[in-house]
């Protein structure tokens, strides 16, 4: 799979190409090229950092080392927004946070699928800003979101937001052993790891969160098996609060209404 995917990234092609054309030889120096992609993949570069592109929601997204590669497990956040939207809010305008937006996978998606909402999406690094505006501009969405440089909620007004959705680092450093060795390697450390247990960011965002939304908003966040227990602990004293698993049954997404 991967030899495939290099293979299309050398040639500009998709798949239907490389399939529909068995006879095509490689140039000179689209042979460099691929041997060059295959070292790099070989060394454990993510595929998706030697090609720049990742799907998402059914979208192309640029990424770099700057930003944590989407992944398929992220689409639950937009699912369980999304029904939250549509049983809550019906066509009411809302006002949504993406905090540590990244690649700005998530605040993409939901531009995409709630387009009277106003989204804001919130990333302590500049380079990730820079990816997020430019998959904001790839695929034409840049009016509907707002870029800002931040630490979590800080700035964000008291009572202020519908929804403040993220997807924290949540991997304890104490855990490190556990992860792939390409993530701890070439994926950004800090939007891996959240300190020595896991939990530190999030102990951060829950309260940060429950000052800026108003009163019946929801707070929809990402999350691992290993701190599903601690994270429901925080939130005693929100309201309908639960924790939906993945495809794996594995708790995945932490949602709760102030």
């Amino acid at each position: 799979m991967n030899a495939e995917l290099l293979l299309m990234f050398t040639l500009g092609s998709d798949r239907a190409y490389l399939h529909a054309h068995p006879e095509r030889l490689l140039t000179m120096g689209e042979v460099a090229r691929y041997e060059a992609a295959v070292a790099e993949r070989s060394r454990g570069v993510p595929a998706q950092y030697i090609t720049g592109h990742q799907e998402f929601w059914g979208m192309d997204l640029i990424v770099s080392p700057a930003v944590l590669i989407p992944r398929p497990e992220t689409e639950h956040v937009i699912e369980a927004v999304l029904e939250i939207a549509n049983a809550t809010y019906s066509s009411a305008p809302l006002r949504i946070v993406d905090v540590g937006t990244g690649s700005g996978s998530i605040a993409l998606a939901l531009a995409k699928e709630l387009p009277k909402a106003e989204i804001r999406a919130i990333d302590n690094s500049a380079s990730a800003l820079e990816i997020a505006r430019a998959n904001a501009v790839r695929h034409q969405l840049e009016a509907r979101i707002r870029f800002r440089e931040g630490d979590l909620l800080a700035g964000f007004d008291n009572n202020s937001l519908d929804l403040v959705v993220s997807n924290p680092p949540y991997v304890g450093e104490s855990e490190e052993d556990q992860v792939q060795l390409e993530v701890r390697k070439f994926e950004p450390r800090t939007a891996v790891f959240a300190g020595r247990t896991g939990i530190e960011v999030i102990d951060r965002l829950i309260p940060q969160a429950y000052v800026a939304l108003k009163h019946g908003g929801w707070l929809v966040m990402e999350i691992s098996g290993s701190i599903a227990d601690q994270v429901e602990q925080r939130l005693q004293g929100w309201n309908e609060v639960r924790i939906k698993p993945d495809l794996q049954s594995i708790p995945r997404v932490a949602i709760a209404r102030r």
